[in-house]
């Protein structure tokens, strides 16, 4: 059946029957509702071959359904290639469609209007000294590439190996940067393609001098970050952990992979979290903004200033965050990097 379903969109992608191709698209997904994994990641892995077949635009809702496939249990993996090459090229006819807008018009770019039957028309139209096919699929690539980057959220969300090593990834970034001062609206894909996943961090408690080398991924902001430090740091001090900071358990599991709405709140900041510079990590930043020192991220745990708090919970739902002890730094080796980092008191 689901074979029948695949057979029957890729001969509609051939016949450039639009109509057809969205109608088979949605019998498919509705008849994997109950398949298994191995099933649907076969599925996904065909459905990732029609992006070859058609215009971006029309791939950009086809990948709803990609998206939607891993949702349910496939895997991305094979999704990622297409799904990426199909939006880093709206992205940057995108960025082409805002330069010739401007030239045109001295505005700044519109949004899209789903709305209006005849945005699409009107919008190519002002672009003046174009030819009017390439007006007119500069102005779609603008209206597509919101829709287009949805799947991404999702496939980037699911799977720690396609954070870490993306198909088209160096593409992808400069053509999201060239557009992202006019696009607020994808700011959550840049914020996933910043997510570190692997990634060693040095931790060091000012007033005990302990220090500790924890390794982080799935973390999508640093209010995430801070209560998951706050946890794993946390124990008896006979064990070279610190005592009094441990979180409420339902924050953790909030930032971790258990319910992002849980009746647990607000969070309670333990610290004020400082880089080796001095200069403070703003819980509303991401792990990536912490500077390195000597090619390493070093966090330093300070009491904190003030009483914060803030709502549990995740950036992104469906990415868990994780973060491992990898070991509690000998005494030597802690007070060695206590002895390179800023002085406490550093600038905000």
């Amino acid at each position: 059946m689901l074979d029948h379903h695949l057979d029957a969109l890729f001969q509609a992608a051939a016949d450039r029957d639009p109509d057809r191709l969205f109608g088979h698209a949605s019998q498919l997904y509705a008849a994997t509702e109950d398949a298994d994994e191995a099933t649907l990641s076969a599925v996904a892995a065909r459905f990732g071959e029609v992006f070859d077949l058609v215009p971006p635009g029309i791939g950009a809702r086809l990948g709803i359904v990609a998206g939607a496939l891993a949702e349910r249990g496939a895997d991305p993996a094979p999704l990622a290639e297409p799904l990426v090459g199909q939006l880093t090229g709206l992205l940057e006819q995108s960025a082409a469609f805002a330069a010739a807008w401007r030239s045109a018009t001295g505005e700044a770019p519109p949004e899209p209007d789903d709305d209006d039957p005849d945005w699409l028309r009107n919008t190519a139209g002002r672009l003046t000294g174009l030819p009017e096919h390439e007006a007119f699929e500069l102005a779609d690539a603008w209206a597509s590439v919101y829709m287009a980057h949805m799947p991404i959220l999702s496939i980037l969300q699911l799977s720690p190996k396609l954070r870490a090593a993306l198909p088209g990834r160096e593409r992808l970034v400069a053509a999201l940067s060239a557009v992202s001062g006019d696009r607020d609206d994808l700011e959550w894909l840049a914020g996933l393609l910043a997510v570190l996943e692997d990634e060693h961090l040095i931790v060091l408690h000012r007033e005990t001098g302990r220090g500790y080398e924890v390794v982080i991924g799935g973390i999508g902001d640093n209010f995430q970050l801070h209560t998951l430090l706050a946890d794993v740091v946390s124990g008896p001090e006979d064990h070279g952990l610190i005592e009094g900071v441990q979180p409420d358990p339902g924050w953790v599991m909030a930032a971790s992979d258990g319910d992002v709405d849980p009746e647990d709140g607000p969070v309670h900041g333990q610290f004020n979290l400082v880089d080796a510079y001095g200069k403070w990590i703003w819980n509303e930043g991401v792990p990536a903004d912490v500077p390195k020192l000597d090619g390493v991220r070093v966090v330093v745990l300070d009491p904190p200033p003030y009483a914060r708090s803030w709502s549990p919970g995740r950036r992104y739902p469906m990415m868990p965050g994780t973060i491992r002890l990898e070991r509690i730094l000998p005494a030597g080796e802690a007070a060695a990097w206590m002895a390179r980092i800023a002085p406490e008191g550093g600038s905000e």
